[in-house]
């Protein structure tokens, strides 16, 4: 009896083993339970990406970077029942999110400052993105486990968080001490290669944006933000750009033609009227900006055309005079992979930030600032740094050409000459295809063609108005969009009403930004 006894227990220690192991079918080492920053990282510039552009579809309308495809955006309207123009939101709270939270986590036991420091730059990002797009947004309690209702914080606060995080991301990617190194980050880190002066200065960049929007409030300090552009990024060379494979619809830019999201849509008046010279010169076609043929498409007779807001495409076949698609194509046609034009191509890269927006920012505040010499000093080179990089999109524009655009009429030739009006909007052209709701943000903060709180109006009798807005707007532009409707519409509705989210025509309701 002894012996069985003794052979039962051996029998039972390794069955018992064996039964840890057949049964533990939670751990599987091809998808790790404690995920590592450096696995994080890459599908987070891709969401960038991906929120930006899936919701332009709209804005862009509104902002007249897109025409033609008469619909919600170009009248200023919304889609009740509908996550059309909630994917920034998307974007924040799910595709960054929890992730940014878990390589933080991650990054801190490690001791790896500069993941936590991309993290924290992202989180800054991300923020100022979301609640430029959508005003007041969930910040506090956004993830607080099991909660299921959510209260919105002001903007104001989300500003203040945006500094917060950005100094933080700074502060780590300064830092000598730690495990983390351009080596470990570099494999993750598709934009700057584990670069971490690159990524301070594209904090200082989010931080200018911050700054920038400001204009209107008594707070606004133009001498902070010429400070933050002047340790944001410093050339081409630093433009924050998410890439693209190009070699499928699945790696594909969501604007190409693999992806074809945009036969419908149309190259506009107010793009083609800068480029053209109407808008600077007062004569359309006086001056043909050299970066025209590669941004812009002419129709079949060869002259360029664009579309008013609300009106779709006049031309027909028989006249010659239908207006391109962004790929480069008259009427609604796909031109098919490997082709379109400019940033509509399908294995460009998607720019979130570039070094010729942070000059036009600059220059803005310098001009506000009452410094003329250097406004106009930081618009020149604005003006350069986006010929230089549309010239790397299409046809290489030639010195020579660059010269005698900078040379014309186009382009003020003096300190004494330069107005807003003129930074601005060659801002708007240089941004065109990828600053969606940093155009937006600069159309709010001037109250679109109406002014600033100083009476300056630099968009005055270029950008107008559809003839007539959406029913919801009792005749006003739009100025946000509503929060997520899968998320908050069915789930958070006390909360919504707090906000005035509830009402049709919240869409309506002007920014903290862009209030005194």
């Amino acid at each position: 009896m002894k012996k069985i006894y003794i052979v039962i227990a051996v029998l039972a220690v390794f069955v018992s083993a064996g039964c840890k192991k057949y049964l533990d079918v939670n751990i599987d080492p091809a998808t790790p339970q404690t995920p590592e920053s450096k696995t994080l990282t890459p599908p987070l510039f891709a969401q960038m990406e991906r929120g930006i552009q899936f919701d332009s579809r709209y804005l862009g309308g509104v902002i007249q970077y897109f025409g033609g495809a008469v619909n919600v955006g170009e009248n200023h309207g919304w889609i009740p029942g509908s996550d059309a123009m909630g994917e920034i939101w998307r974007t924040n709270y799910y595709g960054l999110g929890a992730n940014l939270n878990l390589i933080i986590e991650d990054a801190q036991a490690k001791q790896e400052y500069n993941f936590i420091g991309l993290a924290q730059a992202l989180k800054a990002w991300s923020w100022q993105t979301t609640t430029d797009f959508h005003g007041e947004i969930i910040l506090k309690q956004a993830y607080e486990p099991n909660r299921f209702v959510f209260d919105y914080d002001k903007q104001e606060d989300v500003y203040a968080e945006v500094v917060r995080l950005a100094n933080e991301s700074i502060a780590n990617f300064s830092r000598t001490d730690g495990t983390g190194s351009t080596a470990k980050m570099s494999p993750s880190d598709l934009i700057y290669a584990g670069d971490n002066s690159k990524w301070i200065k594209f904090n200082y960049g989010v931080l200018a944006r911050n700054a920038s929007n400001l204009i209107n409030k008594a707070n606004y300090n133009p001498t902070k933000v010429i400070e933050y552009v002047d340790k944001a990024l410093s050339s081409n060379a630093d433009n924050f750009i998410v890439p693209n494979i190009g070699s499928t619809s699945a790696n594909g830019n969501f604007f190409g033609p693999l992806r074809a999201n945009l036969a419908s849509y149309r190259q506009t008046r107010m793009i083609v009227g800068l480029l053209d010279g109407t808008y600077f010169t007062g004569v359309p076609g006086s001056i043909l900006d050299p970066r025209i043929s590669t941004m812009i498409t002419p129709s079949a007779d060869g002259v360029y055309r664009g579309t008013s807001p609300g009106i779709g495409d006049p031309g027909t076949a028989a006249l010659r005079n239908q207006i391109p698609n962004p790929w480069g194509v008259l009427a609604s046609a796909n031109p098919g992979a490997g082709t379109g034009k400019y940033l509509f191509k399908d294995n460009v890269g998607f720019p979130i930030m570039t070094y010729a927006e942070m000059q036009f920012i600059k220059a803005e505040a310098a001009f506000r600032n009452g410094n003329p010499s250097l406004a106009h000093s930081a618009y020149l080179n604005g003006i350069n740094a986006s010929i230089d990089f549309v010239s790397g999109l299409g046809t290489a524009i030639t010195t020579s050409q660059k010269t005698a655009y900078l040379a014309s009429a186009a382009v003020k030739q003096t300190p004494a000459a330069l107005t807003l009006r003129d930074i601005m909007l060659q801002k708007y052209l240089a941004l065109y295809g990828y600053g969606f709701v940093e155009t937006w943000s600069d159309l709010r903060k001037y109250n679109y063609n109406t002014g600033d709180a100083k009476g300056n109006n630099p968009y005055v009798g270029v950008f107008i108005f559809p003839s007539a807005f959406y029913a919801d707007n009792g005749g006003k532009p739009a100025q946000r969009y509503r929060p997520r409707y899968n998320s908050e519409y069915l789930w958070n509705v006390a909360a919504l009403k707090v906000i005035g989210a509830d009402q049709p025509d919240y869409h309506t309701y002007k920014m903290w930004f862009s209030q005194p």
